[in-house]
């Protein structure tokens, strides 16, 4: 059966060089890269990083601003990160994030404690930019 309740899907991310950035993802961040092979033969106009089962980032290289007709004006929105992305993670997943980030020379910031998110208040979070910018905020929340 399937589940049809809201959730998030997806975040398309602008980036320089996707292949680049899809191994920022998986060796730093821990994520698994989708259709990175299919990007590389060219069958398909951007690969993508999955988080867990049900969300994935878009890597969107930004050559591809210009063919963003969806909405007027949305090839204007290469360049304009969102603010930041949340992963909200296990302890351990958070603590290895935090371990792999510092030793890739990932600049990272303070931990902060008891933020409030989409579950109440987090435990422990902080914040680093993947390598186009983006600004991204781990959390916990056990």
């Amino acid at each position: 059966m399937t589940d049809n309740t809201s959730r998030l899907d997806h975040v398309v991310l602008w980036v320089r060089d996707p292949v680049t950035s899809a191994g920022f993802y998986e060796k730093t961040v821990g994520m698994t890269p989708v259709r990175l092979t299919d990007y590389a033969a060219g069958t398909v106009s951007f690969p993508s990083v999955r988080l867990n089962d049900e969300t994935i980032l878009d890597l969107m290289p930004l050559t591809m601003a210009e063919r963003m007709k969806m909405l007027p004006g949305a090839a204007d929105s290469a360049g304009h990160p969102v603010n930041h992305v949340c992963l909200a993670l296990p302890a351990d997943d958070f603590d290895a994030l935090l371990a792999r980030l510092e030793e890739g020379g990932v600049p990272v910031s303070d931990i902060s404690h008891d933020s409030f998110g989409a579950r109440g208040m987090a435990k422990r979070s902080f914040y680093f930019r993947d390598l186009d910018g983006n600004v991204f905020e781990a959390r916990h929340y056990d």
